[in-house]
């Protein structure tokens, strides 16, 4: 089982920026794509962003030119930074590990809710 801890949460304004961070405790970092989701009241669930363990990417397009995700294989963390943040950024954020597959299937497996989640981080963009 994989254990998965978020941070670095918070509340900005419009146009600030944020880093979450997700750090795997007590089990291997390989041979899982990580990424992260995010749902609110009023948003359905999505996969943000996922990294394959070789450095492929995938992002939703509502992030494509603001968020970046990273991996540091080392520190068994995967960060996500966000730029130019938009009052319909605000969610809550878990980060998310599935099997070994493309990102662009994680990133849909994430959205369904597969895979191995945290408990999640809060984002609350202000206008």
């Amino acid at each position: 089982q994989v254990q998965l801890v978020e941070s670095g949460g918070g509340s900005v304004q419009a146009g600030g920026s944020l880093r979450l961070s997700c750090v795997v405790t007590g089990q291997s970092y390989s041979g899982y794509v990580f990424g992260w989701f995010r749902q609110s009241v009023d948003l359905e669930r999505e996969g943000v962003a996922a990294i394959t363990s070789d450095g492929s990417v995938a992002y939703a397009d509502s992030v494509k030119g603001r968020f970046t995700i990273s991996r540091d294989t080392a520190l068994k963390t995967t960060y996500l930074q966000m730029s130019d943040l938009k009052p319909d950024d605000t969610a809550m954020y878990y980060c998310a590990a599935v099997p070994t597959m493309t990102a662009g299937q994680a990133l849909g497996k994430m959205r369904k809710g597969f895979g191995y989640w945290g408990r999640g981080t809060q984002v609350t963009v202000s206008s």
